[in-house]
């Protein structure tokens, strides 16, 4: 048997009971001392950084031990075979480059890990709800990022050529690139919406378009699930919505109320001024307007009717708040309509005789 590895390790030598003894010791002890000893400080340093505040270190700290358990159990073996040929495996030309691929694979698993536990739990990351959506994207594509540098680092290692695979990855990356070009770009478009924050889940926005309208449900990577206003779902992709002006009327603290009267021109002009003068002040007088900007004249004169703009602009972004102060002001319009004896006409009427 001793013989059979001598192409290896040409200056084996054959173990005698003694060197089996104390092989097998090194590795009873070793285990022991990861299990009983190693493993309880580790997780006594986690608990006490969980405690002083740290629970990112914490949980680093948790999860690289896997790896670095299996990385001193492996160095415990590699010891006791060394013991047990009589020969410096650790230092073997042949067997040297084995020994420290193995040591680099544990280190990127005990960083792959580390992404793995926060894939599962992106709230651990404590970075906010704003991110939650970026999170599980960014640890997927680190994990990815890992596995290639392990393999890259553990091939230069071997002294492989890695010209012709790089080669082939490139042109293998372009073509996949011409392929899934449009999920990239709602996957990217997600991300500006992500970044950019425009609008976050419970806003009502519309785009500029006017063709969306409605309430933001959900947002991923893809699409945005948008709630309209007769309570159906749709599916926007990420990409239509980046290409488009965004309203977010969620964000409005103001909101702007314009409608108008039709007014006969039988009417007295100087009772038009007084009424519009009238209505002005009222609405200015109403608490939840706001006194800057408001407007109320004549701006449109017709051959059966003047028509008088009313725009004003209510301290609110609720639409039944806004609804209510709309109502008072017409209300009020009527009520000295009434007491200026003006005469409304019919706003379809009144365009109908423009129109002839």
């Amino acid at each position: 048997m001793w013989d059979s590895i001598k192409w290896l390790i040409p200056n084996v030598k054959p173990p005698t009971w003694a060197d089996g003894v104390t092989a097998l010791l090194i590795v009873i002890v070793g285990v022991l001392f990861i299990q009983f000893i190693f493993r309880p400080i580790i997780f006594k340093f986690a608990r006490m950084l969980e405690e002083r505040g740290h629970p990112v270190m914490s949980d680093i700290a948790k999860n690289i031990f896997p790896s670095m358990r299996n990385a001193l159990i492996f160095m415990v073996l590699v010891l006791a075979c060394s013991l047990l040929v009589e020969v410096n495996l650790f230092d073997h030309v042949k067997l040297s480059r084995f020994i420290d691929s193995v040591y680099i694979y544990f280190a990127f698993k005990a960083l792959y890990d580390v992404l793995g536990f926060y894939l599962k739990n992106p709230e651990r990351f404590e970075t906010g709800k704003d991110q939650d959506l970026l999170t599980p994207f960014f640890l997927r594509m680190s994990k990815v990022i890992v596995m290639v540098l392990a393999m890259f680092t553990i091939a230069s290692l071997w002294n492989f050529n890695l010209n012709g695979f790089l080669t082939a990855i490139g042109l293998t990356g372009v073509a996949l690139a011409f392929g899934i070009r449009d999920i990239l770009a709602h996957i990217f478009s997600g991300m500006s919406v992500v970044l950019d924050k425009p609008f976050q889940i419970g806003d009502w926005v519309m785009t500029g378009d006017e063709k969306i309208d409605g309430t933001i449900e959900d947002i991923n990577l893809r699409s945005t699930l948008i709630q309209t206003a007769d309570k159906g779902l749709v599916y926007v992709p990420n990409s239509y919505l980046v290409n488009r002006p965004i309203y977010n009327l969620s964000k409005r603290t103001q909101r702007k109320v314009e409608h108008y009267l039709f007014l006969s021109t039988e009417n007295n002009e100087a009772e038009i001024v007084q009424f519009v003068e009238t209505l002005r002040e009222q609405i200015a007088l109403h608490p939840k307007t706001l006194k800057t900007v408001i407007h109320v004249a004549v701006d449109e004169i017709r051959p059966s009717a003047y028509r008088v703009l009313i725009r004003y602009f209510v301290a609110t972004n609720d639409t039944q708040l806004m609804l209510q102060v709309r109502q008072d002001i017409l209300l009020v319009a009527k009520h000295y309509c009434e007491k200026y004896e003006i005469v409304q006409v019919d706003p379809v009427q009144a365009q109908f005789v423009w129109n002839d």
